[in-house]
């Protein structure tokens, strides 16, 4: 029962509110409010009264902004820009260097249109500035067959060695340094150890121009004199000081082509290239004709391949246009002829082009075309040479050739014709070893038997092997003596051989990290 009464008061008492305080004289938190006047009594609390309405106050809601997908590469290329910006006469320069050549500018970009999308993915991916997608301008004009005067090469221009550091493999068959994959995974990988060596990008930039050790002796010297080691407070060779200007102004003219008069060609933001796998060594021209592509787009798009066979175990991967790739894996299925005509042969022994021709069943000439063998050049034991497949050599390359077969060459010796006459009572096979030459070889030069008579007199031919220089046959001591008798005469300035930095071009110091 006593329940039922403590519930009916607790209820009637939620039924009820008191009025607003507003107006009696007291916060709402029942602290005293002074008014300056005298205190009033307080209203008397009416329980029971009617609730007023709730008056809403109209609000705004601030706009959100919807922010739309890239129109094209181009639009999320400057939405990624970070580094910044260098403003100096260089800069100037470059700009209008580039905007007074508006056909080069649209002939490097259209061809970048193959690799931009992927080069931009990655750099999102690794979350690094977006200007780096633009350095293959500076570097190559986008071309991933380029190669420098100093043998770098790609469109990031790797050396060779710094590739290998990168384990970009570089045999007889393929150059990863080309690679449009391998290079961008390699470049990118290399930027970001600068980066963290130097912490600054503008210097990352010219190491990877420069070579990493000429930055960092830039660096040294700068601090042993108390002076700045920006980039820009460096000395280094101009090339290199050009560099990041170089790659400043393509920059200022993709953020804003119409302030240069220059017209991009439009760009998708989608993939232009889709990857596909192989597990069996493919003749290029069957891919290409399977895929329905180009021999030469086949190519743009996989540069890093020096012969015409494609083998699976050292290149797995292939890449062909996005709509193609679905073509070329649609039609593999119901190919039924052979995949390869070409496979790899070791050569036993150094030999002429023109012997292992004979031994693979193959003209000379397509033997130095096929396998890029220069005139006047022998290959040496244990190369790897294209040849055509035979019942006896009809497998895939394995592995361990795919990915390290060389090409070694070395020079013929040429001989000299020469005519001898014999002596008295000689027969060919002494004269042969008077001249130190083998009796068969002498034999078969003169049409001769090996153990003929000679006369008196006789006319003999022999090839000779060529004269060594004279430098060569001089005694060590009559070489020291002469050097030392031989007085050393003074060089003039103005013929003293370059010394400096800038003798070389940069690009040639982009060696391995270290």
């Amino acid at each position: 029962m006593v329940m039922v009464v403590l519930m009916s008061a607790w209820l009637a008492g939620c039924s009820t509110v008191p009025s607003s305080p507003s107006n009696t004289g007291e916060a709402s938190s029942g602290a005293p409010v002074s008014t300056g006047t005298p205190a009033q009594p307080l209203a008397p609390v009416v329980y029971g009264a009617p609730l007023s309405e709730i008056n809403v106050a109209a609000g705004e809601t601030p706009p959100v902004l919807a922010l739309a997908a890239p129109a094209d590469i181009w639009d999320r290329i400057r939405r990624g820009f970070a580094l910044n910006d260098l403003q100096n006469p260089l800069v100037n320069d470059r700009e209008q260097w580039y905007a007074s050549r508006p056909d080069y500018i649209f002939r490097m970009t259209d061809r970048s249109r193959k690799y931009l999308f992927h080069i931009v993915e990655e750099i999102e991916r690794r979350d690094l500035p977006m200007e780096l997608a633009l350095l293959p301008f500076i570097e190559s004009a986008f071309n991933p067959r380029a190669v420098s005067s100093a043998r770098a090469a790609g469109m990031w221009q790797f050396m060779p060695a710094t590739g290998q550091s990168f384990d970009l493999k570089q045999n007889a068959f393929r150059d990863d340094r080309r690679d449009v994959l391998a290079s961008t995974r390699a470049a990118l990988d290399y930027l970001e150890q600068l980066h963290r060596r130097f912490g600054d990008w503008h210097l990352a930039l010219a190491a990877y121009n420069w070579g990493q050790g000429n930055v960092n002796r830039a660096i040294t010297r700068n601090q042993k004199e108390g002076l700045p080691t920006s980039y820009t407070s460096l000395s280094m060779p101009y090339e290199t000081r050009e560099y990041v200007p170089k790659l400043q102004a393509v920059k200022n003219i993709v953020a804003n082509p119409k302030n240069f008069g220059v017209d991009l060609p439009p760009i998708g933001n989608h993939p232009f290239f889709d990857t596909v796998t192989i597990d069996r060594d493919m003749d290029v021209d069957v891919i290409a004709n399977l895929a329905e592509v180009a021999i030469d787009d086949f190519r743009a798009l996989n540069p890093s391949l020096n012969r015409p066979v494609v083998m699976a175990a050292g290149t797995p991967n292939i890449l062909l246009p996005w709509d193609n790739a679905a073509i070329f894996e649609s039609r593999l299925k119901t190919h039924t002829g052979p995949l390869a005509t070409w496979t790899a042969w070791i050569v036993p022994t150094t030999m002429s082009p023109a012997q292992a021709a004979t031994r693979v069943g193959m003209s000379e000439a397509e033997l130095r075309r096929v396998n890029a063998i220069p005139p006047r050049m022998m290959v040496r034991a244990g190369s790897s040479l294209l040849v055509p497949r035979t019942q006896q050599r009809n497998g895939d390359v394995p592995i361990h050739v795919a990915d390290n077969g060389h090409l070694t060459l070395q020079p013929e010796v040429v001989a000299r014709r020469t005519v001898v006459r014999a002596r008295k009572g000689e027969n060919l096979t002494q004269l042969a070893r008077r001249h130190g030459l083998n009796p068969v070889s002498v034999a078969g030069w003169n049409k001769l038997g090996v153990n003929a008579r000679l006369t008196t007199g006789q006319r003999i031919t022999l090839m000779m092997p060529p004269r060594a220089p004279a430098a060569a046959n001089t005694p060590a001591s009559t070489k020291r003596a002469s050097a030392q008798t031989t007085p050393k005469k003074p060089v003039r300035a103005s013929q003293a051989p370059a010394t400096t930095s800038g003798s070389r071009p940069a690009s040639s110091s982009k060696r391995p990290p270290g």
